[in-house]
């Protein structure tokens, strides 16, 4: 089973997918992770990738799909995966049906949580985030244990500057999913959406419910 999680920033899909991940056990490719596995490996395609994470800019297309079309060859991507943070867009979604439909599968899932643009704002204006292994964390609705200190890793949590309130309004208008993105998944038949607004172990269930 193959399922792609879609959502603008702050809708929570860090968080839903590491609950689907354990819940399913599915494999959860988080494009975050990916581009640090490479980094930290120094790939031909990590340097790239680095460039222009270093500059603050997004990774480009086929960068992105060459490390994706990499993991999914794996053995432990055998019997499907989660991706989180991929495809951004419908030249990534037409590579990743491509590379899927070579290995005699397909998306089965496409699920889209949708949160209103004022939760998005208050979301985002309170999460944190583990500098060494990338967890997700909120001071209202996900907190660590231990104030600053990751759960998992005891890595230290910072605030990136792009979830600051101030700059959070125009973050979301270029980092929604595209219309067209999700019309793509919609004529095929497999986009189901979410309420995101719901509390976060109900969200948790409409995405496992949709999924069986």
């Amino acid at each position: 089973m193959f399922i792609v999680l879609l959502g603008p920033p702050g809708a929570g899909k860090g968080t839903q997918a590491q609950r689907i991940a354990d819940a399913t056990k599915l494999l959860h490719i988080s494009t975050g992770d990916m581009f640090r596995e490479n980094v930290k490996a120094g790939t031909e395609l990590g340097k790239l990738a680095n460039e222009y994470m270093a500059k603050g800019e997004l990774v480009p297309d086929e960068v992105t799909i060459g490390m994706l079309l990499e993991r999914i060859s794996r053995p432990d991507a055998a019997k499907g995966a989660m991706f989180d943070g991929f495809p951004r867009n419908v030249a990534q979604a037409f590579a990743l049906d491509q590379a899927l439909a070579g290995k005699g599968a397909r998306i089965d899932h496409a699920l889209l949580i949708s949160v209103a643009d004022d939760e998005l704002i208050a979301r985002l204006g309170g999460r944190w985030i583990c500098r060494n292994c990338g967890r997700l964390y909120h001071e209202r609705n996900d907190p660590p244990k231990r104030e600053g200190i990751c759960d998992a890793c005891g890595g230290e949590l910072y605030q990136r500057e792009d979830d600051r309130p101030a700059v959070v309004s125009a973050r979301l208008e270029k980092q929604k999913p595209p219309g067209a993105l999700i019309e793509h998944y919609r004529q095929a038949g497999v986009l189901k959406e979410i309420d995101g607004q719901q509390p976060l172990d109900a969200v948790t269930r409409a995405l496992l419910e949709a999924i069986t």
